[in-house]
C-alpha cells in the first residue's frame, strides 16, 4: 500500500517513523514533510491545503491512504474533499470530516459542544474587543491558574496559562 502523510511538524515525523515499519506499507511519502521524514520517507512538495496539488499526487502515486496531521486540512474540509471526489472516494482519510474538525479548529465551538451534551468542562465565556469589560470582570471571578484561548487555528500557540490576574487581562 502507498501512504502519503499530511504536515511538517514532529507528529508527522512520528507517523512517518511508526508507519515506515508496516510490512503493508510499500511507500511512504510525506507533502510537505521536513528534514526528519526525508531520511524515511519521499517529501512532496505541496502544501496541506493544495487540495488539487494533493489529488494529482495520490493519483499519479497511487496512493491508497492519507493520514492528516495538522488541524488547517482537516478544518478546510480535506476529508470531505476526497470522499465527495469519485477519483478519490476509495482513498481511505484518517482524520474527521470537517464538520467534526470544529471541535479542534474553534474552542468556541467546542466549548459549546461540551456544554450542550452536558460534558464536563473548565468554566468558559468568549469575548471580543467589543466586550472586553466584561471579559476582565468574568476573570475576577475565577481563580489562577488563568487560561486564555484564542478562537480558530492558531497551530499549537493560541493558549496561554497565567497566574497572575493582572497578566491575564494584559493578555487578553
Amino acid at each position: 500500500m502507498n501512504i502519503l502523510i499530511l504536515g511538517s511538524g514532529g507528529r508527522e515525523h512520528t507517523f512517518a517513523w511508526k508507519i515506515s515499519q508496516s510490512p503493508l506499507c510499500d511507500a511512504l511519502f510525506v507533502a510537505p514533510g521536513n528534514s526528519g521524514t526525508a531520511a524515511i520517507a519521499t517529501n512532496l512538495d505541496v502544501s496541506v491545503t493544495d487540495f488539487e496539488g494533493l489529488k494529482n499526487q495520490v493519483i499519479y502515486r497511487d496512493i491508497s491512504m492519507v493520514v492528516v496531521g495538522p488541524e488547517d486540512p482537516l478544518v478546510n474540509g480535506i476529508y470531505d474533499f476526497f470522499l465527495n471526489d469519485k477519483q478519490l472516494q476509495h482513498v481511505a482519510v484518517i482524520g474527521p470530516q470537517k464538520a467534526a474538525a470544529q471541535l479542534e479548529g474553534s474552542k468556541e465551538f467546542a466549548k459549546e459542544f461540551l456544554y450542550r451534551h452536558n460534558i464536563p468542562t473548565a468554566a468558559y465565556e468568549s469575548f471580543t474587543k467589543h466586550n472586553i469589560e466584561a471579559g476582565f470582570a468574568f476573570l475576577d471571578t475565577l481563580k489562577p491558574p488563568y487560561v486564555l484561548k484564542a478562537d480558530g487555528l492558531a497551530a499549537g500557540k493560541g493558549v496561554l496559562i497565567l497566574t497572575d490576574i493582572n497578566e491575564a487581562k494584559q493578555g487578553a
